[in-house]
């Protein structure tokens, strides 16, 4: 999709302390008082924010060791709890900006408002030892470039902190009407009367091809100790989420439970200063890597977010067709012309089906060359818009007819915008006029009781009063949200509790488990069926007619349904796309063959 747009094992064993420990603690009846509680003294030996430069220090200061955000191995339980609204003054104007890859040239050496966090406003609850915020999602705001992403954090106490509790709040800013990632992590101390000190903040990786950037400083900050309305639920369910996350161990031990197998072939294939996240899934076990940043490991390994890119084509697209076809039977066929206005005046969409946009097998296009389309540059007309109208106006009037529909693939991420706008119109005249596709049918019907994240339930929307979701982009993960998805297919094969909820011949088809529907072919060795992609091991593992299904975004994504009941994945933004050595290694460890 065009738009304008090694793990230590010492850092992944302090990311998952904090996930294996959680739901210790005193119980209640409404849940944990002391949720994830620390053992720690709080006598800790810290040179870089220290409280006297929270407290005091100039406005950038300088950039540091991700470490020092980290929550110390000695840390204490807090004393002081956090419940209310944090303000931070003065983002428009303090930080400092380091540009390392500006494709578009968005910045000079000028100040400008790329440079800067948004305006911040939110409020908070603390759970035990974590801190958690209300406002969660992508969070639409003023600032012309950035949207903040809130992730849950931790609360604790050092000795020398002078009484306060210190917190530290992972982070993400998401471009605007976009998808790139930018991860960093803000820290503080706070007392229960509202006393705060400065927050320091940074940002020192990101995934994202074209805008790479370290974003740090030193922020004021005032923080009104204030009852935080359905504080319980919310505490409630940060919990549940937490204690839903899968078993997470170091991928460095899978060769420790897997003797033999060749850990490096999971990276090798990508540049690892490129390297997001990265990781296997098997046997009820997720083997994490990566988090690495040009600041040293990130500490909150398991709160990192990553964008979906195109993934969504088949984590949203391609899974809520297949959900309506469980649903209401008999919608895949349905004609794109009876649903959408702007594609029923040109006459090239009567006979295009909403499996045909799926596909990307509608017929109309300008070039049938590879990737042809998609890299031109009136595509901004979709990615760049903002609102409804000028999107599905682009994506309905942009292409001729050229072939059946059916018959030839050509990639357009137009299309993809066209079949969630189908079926938004679909759903609204099966369940009502408020019905929406994503938050109705993926989030409340999948996704919840598959405990996918909090933060990881929403998608990007015109900005309208349409509200229309993208389907092809603009939704964002976790990594253990990127198993739950993946396994939700591939190895529950479509199932929650017993219930099929999409339908199996379609993802059969998609999951190339139907060897007389592989789905068209991009290109030699490829295959694309209801937004899914698929690449032909054969050769390469020994094994009959394999096609190994897989989910691509852009930058350097992919999600990996490996047949031997393993999941891969990696995230990445040097636009290298490689998976085969890792998928092989997999097939060390339980071969793909039947």
């Amino acid at each position: 999709m065009k738009t304008t747009h090694v793990l230590s094992a010492l850092l992944m064993t302090s990311c998952m302390s904090s996930t294996q420990a959680s739901g210790t603690g005193s119980q209640n009846p409404g849940g944990v008082d002391d949720f994830d509680p620390l053992s720690g003294n709080g006598n800790v030996s810290r040179s870089d924010l220290s409280f006297t430069t929270l407290s005091s220090a100039a406005d950038p200061g300088s950039m540091v060791n991700f470490s020092a955000y980290a929550l110390p191995a000695n840390a204490a339980p807090p004393t002081n709890t956090f419940e209310g609204r944090l303000v931070l003054t003065n983002e428009a104007t303090r930080g400092g900006f380091n540009e390392v890859k500006d494709s578009f040239r968005y910045t000079g050496s000028g100040d400008t408002t790329r440079k800067h966090l948004p305006e911040f406003d939110y409020h908070f609850v603390q759970t035990g030892s974590h801190l958690v915020p209300v406002e969660r999602g992508m969070l639409a705001n003023s600032h012309p470039e950035w949207e903040y992403i809130l992730e849950p954090g931790r609360v604790w106490n050092e000795n020398a902190d002078n009484g306060y509790t210190r917190a530290a709040l992972p982070f993400s800013l998401q471009q605007k009407n976009a998808n790139c990632m930018h991860n960093g992590v803000m820290t503080f101390a706070f007392k229960d009367d509202g006393s705060i000190t400065q927050v320091a903040y940074q940002i020192a990786s990101e995934t994202c091809l074209y805008f790479q950037v370290d974003m740090w400083g030193l922020l004021g900050a005032t923080y009104t100790p204030t009852p935080v309305a359905n504080a319980q639920n919310i505490k409630l369910a940060h919990q549940a989420e937490v204690t839903a996350r899968i078993p997470v161990k170091p991928i460095s031990d899978l060769a420790v439970d897997y003797p033999g197998t060749q850990v490096a072939n999971f990276s090798s294939s990508i540049s690892s200063q490129h390297m997001t996240l990265y990781g296997l899934y098997i046997d009820g076990t997720h083997y994490l890597g990566g988090c690495q940043t040009r600041q040293g490991a990130y500490p909150y390994c398991e709160a990192l977010r990553v964008p979906s890119y195109s993934t969504a084509k088949s984590n949203f697209a391609g899974v809520a067709m297949m959900r309506l076809e469980q649903k209401y039977s008999n919608v895949m066929n349905q004609s794109i012309a009876g649903f959408i206005g702007a594609c029923n005046s040109n006459g090239n969409w009567q006979d295009v089906s909403l499996e045909n946009a799926v596909d990307m097998a509608t017929g109309n296009y300008n070039l049938s060359g590879y990737m042809s389309d998609e890299g031109a540059t009136h595509t901004n007309d979709l990615f760049l818009t903002e609102d409804h109208a000028s999107k599905i106006n682009y994506a309905c009037g942009e292409y001729s007819r050229k072939a059946p529909p059916g018959s030839t693939w050509v990639y357009h991420t137009s299309d993809t915008y066209i079949a969630g706008t189908v079926m938004q119109a679909m759903v609204k005249q099966q369940q009502g006029s408020s019905t929406d596709i994503f938050a109705d049918i993926l989030r409340d019907e999948l996704w919840k009781p598959l405990n996918v994240g909090q933060s990881s339930l929403a998608t990007r929307r015109t900005y309208d009063s349409v509200a229309q979701p993208f389907a092809g982009w603009g939704l964002s993960y976790n990594a253990d949200d990127t198993v739950k998805l993946a396994r939700f297919l591939s190895i529950d094969n479509g199932m929650l509790n017993g219930q099929q909820m999409l339908d199996s011949n379609e993802l059969n088809a998609a999951l190339q488990r139907n060897s007389n529907d592989h789905g068209l072919t991009p290109t030699s060795g490829f295959k694309y069926k209801n937004g899914f992609w698929a690449k032909d091991m054969s050769a390469d593992t020994g094994c009959s007619d394999l096609y190994v299904p897989f989910m691509s975004g852009y930058g350097g994504i992919s999600i990996v349904l490996l047949p031997n009941d393993s999941i891969y994945y990696y995230f990445s933004d040097n636009d290298e796309f490689g998976w085969a050595d890792a998928a092989l290694e997999s097939h060390n460890i339980r071969s793909f063959c039947p």
